[in-house]
């Protein structure tokens, strides 16, 4: 029959009957010692009677479990292959989408079994003493993360937008925190749900003007739009944006490797591919009061307010100049003189428009610096044929135009003046 591994309390049950056979015992006496039902007891005797030792023994021995997972060889090679860096949490859902259903406990105990995973430090709680805003829209973090997000030692930003009352979240990468980059992102914000209430941003000089007396082109939009800009003094005051940044620096730069994405349109087209409603779907909030403060954009021109806004005075020749280049007006309007001001946008896109009390002018770039015609100077050879070109030119003077007889009258003043009265 070969060798039976038996525990101790299986070895304690076997002497106890070894008893009973001898009848030197009841199995009512054993049943009390162990603890077991009388019905129990009874079983097993009979178990053992017919099988000796290997009756006691639990039948189940020796045979693998019905609950192991017959893939856990695979699963820890595969994680060892290409999500070494992940977390269980993460992992298990990347080995999820490729038909590996592992529970990321039950994971963490078989990386940690095998050496494969550490537990990394807990950090203290932290304490939130700001309750969130009660409504969606009510207010969005707005912040950039510099981050090397392609693993090449190359810093890009992720601009991001973070709703405080349910943590959904919305962004674009671009090369730097720029202008531009806000604008983008916040037209998409717009169109995906409606105009928020206020933005919260830090002291960067895209968002705020550093002089009071001056704003900043984010801050001259978002008045045209009604949103209110509110500054913070330090990155804890916008911890809910600033702790989305660790989760996209986790999830995000893992979600590039894994696809080989190496550059910012193909980061851009995953992001709105669906990794962005992934996080919203996991992390979102919902709010304490389920209406919306946005305010619908329906009818607002967003390419006429998300853009940069300048000054510029029309010349005598109808042109103007505009970051180094020089654009022609038509003669359209008909209040427009020169010497004048224009509003000209610089929309995105880099498309320049110029515009004349609300009113759309047409434009033209041209391609070259326009040339200022000189007046042709007369050359008169003498003081006579100077004096016939001012007799010929007399007529076009403003005096001869508008007041015909100014020099009759001239002269008959000046006879008056010197008449010699007479005495009688």
């Amino acid at each position: 029959m070969g060798h039976l591994l038996m525990s101790a309390k299986e070895r304690n049950l076997k002497a106890l009957l070894e008893m009973v056979k001898q009848k030197k015992l009841t199995l009512i006496k054993v049943a009390t010692q162990t603890g077991m039902s009388y019905r129990q007891i009874k079983r097993i005797y009979k178990h053992y009677r017919a099988k000796g030792d290997a009756g006691l023994i639990h039948k189940a021995r020796g045979r693998a479990s019905n609950r192991k997972n017959p893939h856990r060889e695979i699963i820890i090679a595969r994680y060892q292959t290409r999500y070494e860096d992940f977390g269980p949490t993460l992992a298990a859902e990347k080995l999820l989408e490729e038909g590996y259903s592992i529970d990321h406990e039950t994971l963490r105990r078989w990386l940690l079994a095998e050496n494969i995973w550490s537990k990394k430090r807990k950090r203290s709680p932290y304490r939130q003493r700001r309750q969130r805003r009660a409504q969606f829209g009510e207010l969005v973090q707005v912040d950039g993360s510099i981050h090397d997000w392609f693993e090449e030692e190359e810093l890009k930003c992720l601009l991001n937008m973070v709703d405080d009352a349910t943590g959904k979240t919305l962004s674009l990468m671009a090369a730097g925190e720029t202008t531009e980059i806000v604008f983008r992102t916040l037209w998409a914000w717009i169109k995906s749900y409606g105009i928020p209430l206020a933005l919260y941003v830090d002291l960067k000089n895209v968002y705020v003007a550093p002089k009071e007396d001056n704003w900043s082109h984010v801050e001259t939009a978002c008045e045209k739009l009604g949103i209110k800009i509110i500054k913070a003094y330090s990155p804890q005051a916008k911890g809910r944006v600033e702790r989305n940044h660790g989760v996209y620096q986790d999830r995000f730069v893992k979600e590039l490797r894994l696809k080989n994405i190496k550059t910012i349109e193909g980061a851009n087209v995953l992001l709105a591919g669906g990794f962005i409603d992934n996080l919203n779907t996991k992390f979102e909030k919902a709010p304490r009061n389920p209406e919306s403060a946005h305010r619908s954009a329906e009818g607002i021109d967003l390419n006429r307010i998300l853009c940069w806004i300048y000054k510029r005075q029309l010349q005598n020749d109808w042109t103007f100049s505009f970051e180094g280049k020089y654009y022609q007006v038509e003669k359209c309007h008909e209040t427009l003189r020169p010497k004048m001001d224009l509003c000209i946008r610089r929309h995105l896109g880099e498309v320049i428009t110029a515009e004349y009390q609300d009113k759309l002018l047409s434009i033209k770039l041209l391609s070259e610096k326009p040339v200022k015609q000189k007046a042709q100077k007369r050359v008169n050879e003498n003081a006579l044929s100077r004096s016939m070109c001012g007799k010929l030119g007399r007529k076009n003077s403003p005096w001869d135009r508008f007041n015909p007889d100014w020099l009759h009258r001239r002269k008959n003043v000046k006879k008056e003046r010197i008449a010699v009265p007479e005495f009688s």
